[in-house]
């Protein structure tokens, strides 16, 4: 009898022991700490970021490497442009010009997803390349070769050829390369009501401007090889970029009444944190505009 009763109190030890542990487990399941393990899975990357010093490149750096991907950042200056930020520290800052081929094709055999956020407002041929001190992030002035033409297409162009070439190797997997581009919200003009229009009263820099960030997303779309992510904001702005600051109420209320060819404006930690998820995220694919970069942004 004695044997009988140790051997029922031992089964129920060990039942409440099982329950106590199941219990464990469902509340650790459904924790914070849960929640961060799975996320923690995301497979990481190496990021080839090109204009990594610039407004829009540093902020995605420094969110890339903050999520755990080995990130490669590519300007002609090559230099950290905040050199106390302990995310950008991480980042491997490379000088090297992104208008020769084979510069880039370097870069590109040495990872695995892209973001170009290579961008010149005023290119030398505009009459306004002055501004450019004032209204880019990097403070730089544009060189005497530094048009639309070059700076936006033909180095976009290199980053898809040395893409498509990479994915026809040998072993290069079926799956498409993750790249990021960084258009504008004006760019999509033909799209919508007036647009045509406002786009053929559009000063003739800025028709350069737009044809080459319309002539990048057309061989993107075309292309099966990539994944690509265009994003479409109108202003990016931050509260130290004194220089927009002024007009971004107007460009808000505009998009909120409804002016077709206007668009709200967007943060640039919400357009780096959409550019995260492009390049995370199988499913993200075409054009972003500033609701979609809006809602890709707000995930954790």
């Amino acid at each position: 009898n004695s044997t009988k009763g140790t051997t029922a109190s031992f089964n129920m030890y060990r039942l409440l022991q099982t329950s106590l542990v199941l219990a464990a487990s469902c509340i650790f399941i459904s924790s914070p700490v849960a929640f961060a393990l799975s996320t923690a899975s995301t497979p990481k990357k190496k990021v080839a970021v090109f204009g990594g010093t610039g407004f829009v490149g540093s902020a995605v750096c420094e969110r890339l490497v903050k999520r755990g991907h080995e990130v490669t950042a590519v300007s002609r200056r090559g230099v950290n442009p905040r050199p106390d930020d302990e995310y950008l520290s991480q980042v491997n800052w490379v000088s090297g010009d992104a208008t020769d081929a084979n510069t880039v094709k370097k870069v590109i055999n040495n990872c695995d997803a892209c973001v170009h956020a290579v961008g010149l407002l005023f290119d030398v041929d505009s009459g306004l390349a002055g501004l450019n001190t004032i209204v880019s992030g990097s403070g730089s002035l544009p060189g005497e070769s530094s048009t639309y033409d070059a700076i936006t297409r033909q180095t976009m162009f290199n980053v898809i050829d040395a893409i498509e070439k990479k994915a026809s190797f040998p072993f290069g997997g079926n799956s498409k390369f993750p790249l990021c581009f960084v258009s504008c919200a004006e760019a999509g003009w033909p799209d919508v009501p007036l647009g045509p229009t406002v786009d053929k009263l559009a000063p003739e820099w800025l028709q350069k401007y737009l044809a080459a960030k319309r002539a990048v997303e057309a061989r993107l779309q075309s292309s099966s090889k990539i994944r690509s992510s265009i994003y479409r904001p109108s202003l990016i702005w931050d509260w130290k970029k004194l220089d927009v600051l002024p007009v971004i109420p107007v460009f808000n209320l505009a998009s909120a009444i409804g002016v077709p060819f206007v668009d709200k404006t967007v943060r640039v930690e919400t357009l780096a944190d959409a550019i995260v998820q492009g390049i995370e995220d199988d499913s993200v694919e075409g054009v972003q505009r500033y609701m979609n970069m809006e809602e890709l942004a707000s995930r954790p």
